[in-house]
């Protein structure tokens, strides 16, 4: 219920401002990196000097820092007009990433747009607000979100096994094929991103942001103060849950638009699928290859395929396909026949070139080793829906969100 309510604004009074005056704060040497200072080639300038108890649009006040990385910096905030907390994520000023942020923004308004009763709706991440805020040295843009808890990928970690149980993982496919539904067939849009640290947990108590709160006026967080008047914040966690919310898919800043044929390059190099590789004409049924992919490292404890080419010891276009090859053999004459970069790896005939060996033929069956008896029979179906080489024998997401395997478990 909770998770509901925040969607909509409080009646009644605004907040009022808090005062985030207590000084008692470790204070970081000027020799010690803290968070982003951490970061490849980061560059100060390009961050907006946030202060926690900052207020801006004279709405959103500061409460604590959630996180950071190379190209924005995410906050918890008061949203004082509408009584409840928000999470902003400030982006760095940067020219080059300009038209990255304004596409980001674009995806979401389309998303915004399209009908709300969709069952996957609530699957996909919401944008309540964005605008932009002067810094010293420019402009940055804002997102303004409502708060989740902690990525797929994060939650995983804290298993010693590095593996996600059965029913949790069924939970987290199921709110993801329910996305992608709503975002293919009711958004138009491709997601191309879809990894364990783009699908976060929801809030369901709003007793965590009281707590993120209190602790931060009780123990303010550490910083550093750099260049005159800048900070550093070091982040704050939020507390852990006693119960998840349900998942969420996150993250729209390489998402394209499914009304145009595509072939530029996309996804993550493990998760490439096979059109991609070989720059065919692809669709938004690369999400679902992605999700087929993703899936192993969340249940099996390692990756489907690694495309390492043992020649360079780096990924390698040619070492993925002969994985793929082992898998699922060879692929068929027609995929290659659209795809700019087949010739590079097959034959006139469709014969992969020998100077990279293809691996001992291993079958998701034999691979698979989380399992048994009927439930791994209704597992593998389900795999076996989502990794074909012909994008049009894949299953699509909203047929994929009914399979048996996650139906058992809901």
């Amino acid at each position: 219920m909770a998770s509901i309510l925040r969607r909509f604004p409080w009646p009644g009074r605004a907040w009022k401002p808090l005062s985030f005056a207590n000084t008692n704060f470790r204070r970081v040497s000027a020799e010690e990196k803290l968070e982003e200072e951490l970061l490849p080639g980061y560059v100060a300038s390009r961050y907006y000097p946030v202060r926690i108890g900052q207020v801006f649009k004279d709405r959103y006040q500061v409460v604590g820092k959630l996180g950071f990385g190379t190209t924005s910096t995410v906050w918890l905030a008061r949203d004082l007009s509408d009584r409840r907390h928000v999470a902003l994520k400030l982006f760095i000023h940067s020219q080059s990433l300009g038209t990255q942020v304004d596409h980001e923004l674009s995806m979401y308004n389309q998303i915004s747009t399209a009908p709300k009763r969709h069952p996957g709706r609530s699957s996909v991440r919401e944008l309540l607000d964005s605008f932009e805020v002067t810094g010293p040295d420019g402009s940055h843009r804002c997102l303004v979100h409502p708060p989740l808890w902690e990525s797929v990928l994060t939650f995983l970690h804290r298993n010693p096994v590095r593996r996600l149980p059965a029913t949790v993982l069924a939970v987290v496919l199921r709110r993801l094929f329910l996305a992608l539904d709503f975002l293919h067939t009711e958004c138009k849009i491709i997601h191309t991103d879809i990894k364990a640290d783009n699908i976060m947990f929801g809030i369901e108590d709003d007793l965590v942001f009281t707590a993120f709160e209190d602790q931060e006026l009780r123990e303010p967080s550490a910083r550093k103060q750099v260049d005159g008047d800048r900070v550093i914040y070091e982040f704050r966690e939020l507390q852990m849950l006693k119960k998840c919310g349900a998942p969420v898919l996150c993250d729209f800043g390489s998402a394209v638009s499914g009304d145009t044929e595509h072939t530029e390059d996309v996804q993550p190099d493990i998760y490439r699928a096979p059109e991609v590789i070989l720059e065919a004409p692809w669709s938004y049924e690369i999400d679902v290859w992605n999700a087929g992919c993703m899936v192993w490292d969340l249940f099996e404890g390692g990756h489907l395929f690694t495309g390492i080419d043992p020649e360079h010891q780096a990924y390698r276009s040619r070492a993925h396909l002969a994985e793929i090859i082992a898998l699922l053999g060879p692929p068929p004459q027609s995929l290659l026949e659209l795809g700019k970069s087949s010739h590079k790896f097959f034959t006139d005939t469709a014969e992969f070139r020998q100077d990279m060996p293809v691996p001992d033929t291993v079958s998701l069956k034999e691979r698979e080793a989380s399992l048994d008896g009927e439930a791994k029979e209704k597992f593998l179906i389900m795999m076996g829906k989502m990794l074909q080489w012909e994008a049009a024998k894949r299953s699509s997401a909203k047929t994929l969100a009914e399979e048996e395997w996650l139906t058992t478990y809901m």
